[in-house]
């Protein structure tokens, strides 16, 4: 279960930390395609936020029963499954658009 905890906390941190890096790219943006989300891997910004997320979110699941409830599998699950899901839409797009 540990095994669990740490790739959910580390999948969590990521998307989090690349949605506070990407948003205010976003908004005013001109750059097409996956060239605003994939350049906050070079920030120092976005591996400062990780680090901080994943270290919240692990020290979250060790805490008791209802604090690990609230603060680590609702956050973690919710964050995860969203992230999943925009990789998975952009992965149908760019499916789609080769066919085309």
């Amino acid at each position: 279960m540990d095994y669990v905890r740490g790739i959910l906390s580390g999948l969590a941190a990521i998307f989090i930390a690349e949605f506070a890096y990407a948003w205010p790219f976003l908004r005013g943006s001109k750059a097409t395609g996956l060239a605003p989300l994939l350049a906050g891997l070079l920030s120092p910004r976005f591996w400062i936020v990780g680090i901080l997320m994943f270290g919240l979110f692990f020290a979250a699941s060790r805490g008791s029963a209802i604090l690990r409830v609230l603060f680590f599998w609702i956050p973690t699950v919710v964050v995860s499954a969203l992230g999943f899901s925009i990789v998975a839409m952009y992965a149908y797009l760019i499916t789609i658009s080769r066919h085309q």
